[in-house]
């Protein structure tokens, strides 16, 4: 990952008031996929004066400045991740929500193998996969 989302958004012109930059640093400080719901509960841990509107107005616009993906795995819920880390896909847990990231070297070059078969050059892509834990008998 490069920049701080903090420089990108300056980058871009961006008034970066101090509860945006706080958002901001919620949002790289993230190992999981947070919604608004759960950035407005870190963020406010860290400035009480910070409301849920003014977490949800961020979010788009960091969404629309595409600083944020926006990812929805099908709860219900948009949750959002910095759209300059590395390239990984996703396999959500459907009994717990769990959401586990992931790189496969095969699949990367088989999404790489259809898209040339079918004459396009791959750009990007979103793998999402959705499963339960096997449940292993006892040795």
């Amino acid at each position: 990952m490069g920049k701080s989302i903090i420089t990108r958004c300056e980058g871009m012109g961006l008034r970066m008031t101090g509860q945006r930059r706080i958002i901001a640093q919620v949002i790289e400080d993230s190992a999981d996929h947070p919604d608004v719901e759960e950035l407005y509960t870190r963020a406010s841990n860290r400035d009480a004066a910070i409301s849920i509107a003014t977490v949800y107005r961020t979010v788009k616009l960091f969404e629309e400045a595409g600083i944020l993906d926006k990812l929805e795995f099908g709860d219900g819920r948009a949750r959002y991740e910095d759209a300059e880390r590395d390239h990984h896909d996703h396999l959500i847990d459907l009994n717990s929500g769990a959401v586990i990231e992931f790189v496969d070297a095969e699949i990367e070059a088989l999404q790489e193998r259809i898209a040339q078969k079918l004459g396009y050059e791959l750009r990007g892509h979103r793998l999402e996969l959705y499963g339960v834990p096997i449940n292993k008998p006892d040795s």
